[in-house]
């Protein structure tokens, strides 16, 4: 009689991503949840961070490691282009063109991120927003595509939803903002879909839903590469 012969199956190989300017996490929960190995990269200790991290400075990091990776995500801090930093005459300093030449010199497919104001200096972003994910928030972030990847743009719903003005509470039947010193931290991580940030993450966040739909658009393109199932 034949015996049974054990087979030994070993996981799959899950693609590697970088995280950079990877603050508290909602981008990289996407990518997670499409099928990445993630890396988190950010100046700052970042404690709330689910996933592998390092504290490094970013464009130095992706200069010397990025190639390694088989995708890589860019957030570089919005403060420059964001309308409420500008109205308080704050400045801080313009990433996203140095940032785009660290990610060109590395060869990887990639994706950098940014608000409304930063439009203008972005190539052929692509517009998300929370109704197209069923995300109960309107918030527009902006990525642009690099490397060779490639992200249609999806129809945009219109905003039917009312919106609660900025800093109160949020009444029934309409959506927050949760940006600056918003308030109902419990209801925007619920909304939002990130139950372990505090109020300083969640108001710069990305929807891990937005990074869900560009990770399983990147799988689809890295297939044939990485011989893997996406």
């Amino acid at each position: 009689m034949a015996q049974p012969t054990l087979i030994r199956r070993l996981p799959r190989h899950r693609p590697r991503l970088l995280d950079l300017f990877c603050c508290q996490g909602g981008a990289a929960k996407g990518y997670t949840d499409a099928g990445f190995d993630v890396t988190g990269v950010d100046l700052h200790p970042q404690p709330r961070y689910p996933y592998r991290f390092i504290q490094a400075d970013a464009l130095a990091f992706v200069l010397a490691h990025g190639a390694g990776f088989d995708f890589i995500h860019a957030s570089p801090p919005c403060q420059h282009d964001s309308d409420c930093q500008r109205i308080q005459g704050n400045t801080h300093p313009d990433l996203i063109a140095p940032t785009r030449t660290a990610l060109e010199a590395t060869g990887r497919p990639w994706v950098i991120e940014n608000v409304r104001g930063a439009v203008p200096k972005l190539r052929g972003p692509v517009m998300l927003c929370g109704p197209m994910f069923g995300v109960n928030t309107y918030r527009h972030r902006y990525f642009e595509p690099g490397g060779g990847f490639t992200l249609p743009q999806p129809e945009h719903p219109a905003h039917v939803v009312p919106q609660a003005k900025m800093g109160r509470p949020v009444p029934p039947g309409q959506y927050g903002q949760f940006v600056g010193n918003f308030s109902g931290v419990d209801l925007a991580r619920k909304v939002m879909g990130v139950p372990w940030m505090n109020r300083d993450g969640i108001r710069e966040c990305i929807p891990p839903a937005y990074t869900k739909h560009i990770g399983r658009h990147a799988l689809t393109q890295l297939t044939p590469a990485l011989g893997v199932a996406a």
